[in-house]
């Protein structure tokens, strides 16, 4: 098996992570499998149809009589050969659905036809990647329209983007490089185009790299700037202590009691989902006076949110530096925008262009650039609500 391994190789791409190795060993293994049992069934089959063919029209062939022993036999071989493709095969997707604690944390924003990248330390790419070789990347994935797959060959790495959810994932590399990043998944017309690179690089040059790039805004500091400008300290407090509604301060990561007497981890789905449906789950000993901002923000604003509300529980977190200078959160010229890498702008592309709700009153500028805040509803259980003064200031959804 390990010489086919070697011969088939050359026909793969790199292996440039650290499960890598695991997901070309299953398929060499599942190849290996299919060779062996179509010769021996093809064989099978062609012997016995010039052995006990008919000879002559009148011919009856005689009765055989099957053989208990040899149906157990072939039925435990082929159910345990099954077992080792499925306990493999598992081994494989829990290590590559089990989150490391710790690591480097990229939000990741799929929309047609680009991948928008912001780094904790708040650079922003699109299309292109920068990672440490050797570190354990952490991605949180959503899109801004249809179904997206993030697909990195050399890293044996595939995750799905559906909207309305988050998507976890994490890799390794092991080597340094310039590695094709594409869409796997179709999305328009564009589709093809939807790809880019994830370039690998030594500590030392990444890090030279990143103050190269160091006139930016984190996500939590953008966060915080979007929970500010809603309003959103007049409910929970002015550092998110609480007050007329569940405070945020060591609520990513615990389990919130809702009214009901149920109770539901504070991840990033639940605060999202506080965010976009406040009134889906309520959190004991608060009234449900939290309007939606569904429509109103983006899903690179929900992420800066999210951030924010992480850096609230640093013990339930890998706690990352938040210490980036401000500036502009959606750079519109430089290394980060398309202009800078020499693209033509996905927008001025689309087929069918989605219109960004414009700013108004309260600095609630959405779409898909994240220029400013998101809602202030990243509150704990839904239950944490402007009153209806703060409402009428914002900004109402495009209809």
């Amino acid at each position: 098996m390990m010489a086919f391994a070697l011969q088939f190789q050359q026909f793969m791409p790199t292996q440039a992570s650290t499960y890598a190795g695991q997901v070309d060993g299953l398929f060499f293994y599942l190849v290996l499998l299919v060779i062996i049992f179509g010769t021996i069934i093809s064989g099978t089959i062609i012997y016995f149809a010039v052995k006990y063919r008919r000879r002559s029209p009148s011919e009856l062939p005689p009765p055989v009589a099957g053989s208990h022993k040899l149906e157990i036999g072939v039925t435990t071989v082929l159910l345990l050969l099954s077992m080792t493709i499925f306990v493999w095969g598992a081994a494989i997707f829990l290590e590559q659905t089990r989150l490391p604690k710790d690591g480097l944390e990229i939000s990741v924003v799929g929309k047609q036809w680009m991948w928008k990248f912001e780094h904790p330390t708040g650079q922003r790419e699109i299309n292109e990647l920068h990672v440490p070789v050797g570190t354990k990347v952490k991605l949180t994935m959503a899109t801004e329209d249809v179904i997206h797959a993030l697909y990195v060959p050399d890293f044996r790495m595939q995750y799905q983007v559906v909207p309305g959810r988050y998507t976890n994932a994490w890799f390794e590399a092991t080597k340094t490089g310039k590695f094709h990043l594409y869409c796997n998944m179709y999305c328009g017309t564009n589709h093809s185009g939807m790809g880019g690179w994830v370039y690998v690089m030594e500590p030392g040059d990444y890090q030279a790299w990143l103050s190269g790039n160091a006139n930016q805004v984190s996500p939590v500091v953008a966060g915080q700037t979007n929970f500010q400008q809603l309003g959103c300290t007049s409910c929970h407090g002015a550092n998110a202590e609480g007050g007329r509604c569940p405070p945020l301060i060591g609520v990513f990561g615990s389990q919130q009691r809702l009214q009901g007497g149920s109770s539901v981890l504070a991840d990033q789905s639940y605060i999202r989902e506080s965010i976009l449906n406040p009134s889906a789950k309520i959190v004991a000993g608060y009234p449900n006076i939290m309007p939606t901002y569904q429509g109103q923000v983006s899903e690179e604003q929900l992420l800066q949110l999210i951030a924010y509300v992480k850096s609230l529980s640093p013990q339930n977190t890998s706690g990352i530096s938040t210490t980036a200078p401000a500036r502009s959160n959606n750079p519109r010229t430089g290394v980060a925008s398309p202009e800078g890498q020499n693209a033509v702008s996905p927008d001025a592309q689309k087929a069918n262009p989605v219109i960004a709700p414009q700013a108004n009153g309260g600095g609630n500028s959405t779409g898909g650039s994240g220029d400013s805040s998101s809602s202030s509803n990243s509150s704990n259980g839904g239950s944490s609500a402007t009153t209806s003064s703060q409402s009428g200031a914002r900004t109402s959804p495009q209809r």
